[in-house]
């Protein structure tokens, strides 16, 4: 079998020579000034493997990505008890969608979309406070990484998150309304803004989703991070939410658990096999990296990875 090096230089060959890019997310100001023309992309196979191409170890802001894992948090914090508050369906709109909430009665469909992670973020406000919570995310992130330094919460890309984001937080307040968020809206919203503004490269974003790789242990540690089971609900809302109203075209398409970014990130994982994150700054009208979903297209392709598969590779 070709090397996932070669594979993944290949790929990266063919991205350089695309002309259509997307569009980066202009209605936060710092992402609006990054390159579209950044490609990066990390591959971390189950043997530890690493293989790496083009602006891998460049960092970059990961926005909803970091959804995953204040909802690993909050899944290990309550278990079943959190289907109270968010649901485990794809939402079928717009990831900032306000909608459905009110047919609802204010949960949110699952655990990515806006209104979701802003409910998960209120759990842990209530568990751990504003500060807390934002510790207990770099504390979940930065042992599965192997170099530590650039894993930072950009503070300035949350505050421009805050000072922008009246969307969420007329989600915010709207579940509030309903009693679904539990704290004064600001502090949860703090919390969502600055989970969000989580910054790393493609190589630590990989990293990073090893622990779901392996079916919730840190693979450096051999220590638990999540149960199996808890590991098993995250991928399959991966798989079913992680791209908003892109997601079962990403299925199709790819055929991993997923979960992106505005900030053109995704992270994807290949059960047992590799923890895979691509970065591109232009979105498609989802929302969802233009470059970054066609990369792992073609990864799969050339890997056989999809978990569709009838069989995978030995």
């Amino acid at each position: 079998m070709t090397s996932i090096t070669t594979i993944i230089e290949d790929i990266a060959e063919e991205m350089r020579g695309v002309s259509e890019r997307g569009a980066v997310a202009d209605y936060i100001p710092p992402l609006a000034c990054v390159d579209p023309a950044k490609f990066g992309m990390a591959v971390i196979e189950a043997d530890g493997q690493v293989h790496t191409v083009g602006d891998a170890n460049e960092a970059f802001s990961i926005q909803s990505v970091s959804k995953i894992f204040g909802f690993t948090l909050a899944l290990d914090l309550l278990g079943d008890d959190l289907w109270q508050r968010v649901r485990q369906e794809p939402s079928g709109s717009a990831f900032n969608s306000i909608v459905q909430l009110e047919s609802e009665l204010g949960i949110p469909r699952n655990p990515f979309i806006n209104a979701g992670a802003i409910v998960v973020s209120d759990v842990l406000v209530s568990h751990y406070g504003v500060e807390g919570a934002q510790q207990k995310i770099l504390d979940l992130v930065r042992p599965l990484v192997s170099d530590k330094s650039g894993i930072t919460i950009d503070r300035n890309v949350a505050l421009q998150e805050k000072e922008t984001g009246f969307r969420n937080a007329a989600l915010a307040n709207y579940m509030r309304n309903f009693g679904n968020i539990h704290n004064l809206v600001p502090d949860t919203l703090d919390l969502y803004f600055h989970q969000c503004a989580l910054t790393m490269n493609c190589q630590q974003l990989a990293e990073t989703g090893t622990y779901l790789m392996t079916g919730g242990r840190n693979p450096i540690t051999g220590q638990a991070v999540i149960s199996p089971r808890n590991a098993r609900t995250i991928m399959a809302l991966m798989m079913m939410c992680g791209h908003y109203d892109g997601s079962g075209a990403f299925a199709i398409r790819v055929g991993l658990p997923g979960k992106s970014g505005v900030g053109g990130g995704i992270l994807a994982i290949a059960p047992g096999i590799a923890s895979v994150a691509v970065w591109s700054p232009g979105l498609n009208r989802h929302g969802n990296s233009l470059l970054g979903t066609r990369a792992l297209e073609r990864l799969v392709q050339r890997t056989g990875w999809s978990v569709f598969n009838a069989h995978h590779p030995s």
